[in-house]
């Protein structure tokens, strides 16, 4: 099964890996960080696809701070899914399906966040994507792709999953494009770096799948990366099943919070982001 393709098997099964659930938390934290700055009450993330594993939860931490939500995807077969789970967490989310992502169906100035994760580079528009983001917020504009400079992301390109990247537009990756095209729509960049800097590379797959596919085949290393003993899923935590998820995956954030330059850190961050104010009135 292609990694491109599994969305659907995520939305009914919620074991996702230690690296997307360490990307989740440390997105939260971001987040609410975001929210408690800007005074952040109403949300919009469009796509609410781009980080693999379940789909449409990138925006549940906001929720659960007391934000409306409001998600966008093109796919009606994911937003019944999405809805479903959004449902399972007794959380209230409005999910919007649409096929122009140039014309997203929003009132100028409707959200004080706008914002995306990793999901440009699969439309077929994403200036205009990024044009509407600005557009219909009236505070803050995030966002954030995956950073094509960290060792994992080369390994991937090359190695291990090759057929992936004939699915995509690797030009989204680079940040100063969509600088400029946010620039130009009128918002004023106010933070620039990274996130998701575990001390794993990101493959964007599970363990032992990267160890297939490298040819490793050792029943030990196998064995630390499965059964009942790897289990890592956020909804678990979201839900109250596993409530001390939290701290046993922060335990891998020392990289992630060393105090230097994000540009060091980009050796080996998985994403990078923009971070802006609205300003229409240049």
């Amino acid at each position: 099964m292609a990694i491109v393709d599994t969305w659907e098997y995520y939305l009914h099964h919620f074991d996702e890996g230690l690296g997307l659930v360490y990307e989740r938390f440390v997105l939260n934290d971001f987040l609410r960080r975001v929210r408690e700055e800007y005074g952040i009450h109403t949300v919009l993330e469009a796509p609410l696809f781009g980080m693999a594993g379940v789909s449409g939860i990138n925006s549940v931490a906001l929720a659960q701070d007391g934000c409306r939500v409001t998600l966008v995807d093109d796919e009606p077969r994911r937003v019944q899914g999405v809805q479903r789970i959004w449902q399972l967490l007794d959380l209230p989310v409005h999910l919007v399906y649409t096929r122009d992502w140039h014309a997203l169906p929003f009132r100028d100035d409707s959200f004080d966040l706008a914002w995306e994760w990793a999901g440009l580079w699969f439309l077929p528009n994403p200036e205009a994507l990024l044009r509407e983001l600005v557009r219909v917020s009236r505070r803050v504009v995030f966002v954030a792709m995956p950073n094509r400079w960290q060792v994992g992301y080369w390994l991937r390109r090359w190695f291990l999953d090759k057929d992936f990247f004939q699915h995509v537009d690797e030009g989204w990756t680079h940040m100063g494009r969509v600088r400029r095209i946010l620039e130009d729509a009128g918002v004023r960049i106010v933070e620039e770096g990274v996130l998701d800097v575990p001390p794993w590379p990101d493959t964007v797959m599970p363990a032992q799948e990267v160890l297939r596919r490298l040819g490793i085949r050792s029943k030990a290393l196998t064995d630390r990366f499965s059964g009942e003993g790897w289990h890592w899923s956020t909804m678990d935590y979201y839900l109250g099943k596993d409530p001390e998820l939290y701290q046993r995956v922060m335990r891998y954030t020392w990289l992630e919070r060393a105090p230097l330059p994000w540009q060091v850190k980009a050796v080996w961050a998985h994403h990078r982001y923009l971070l802006g104010v609205v300003d229409k009135s240049r």
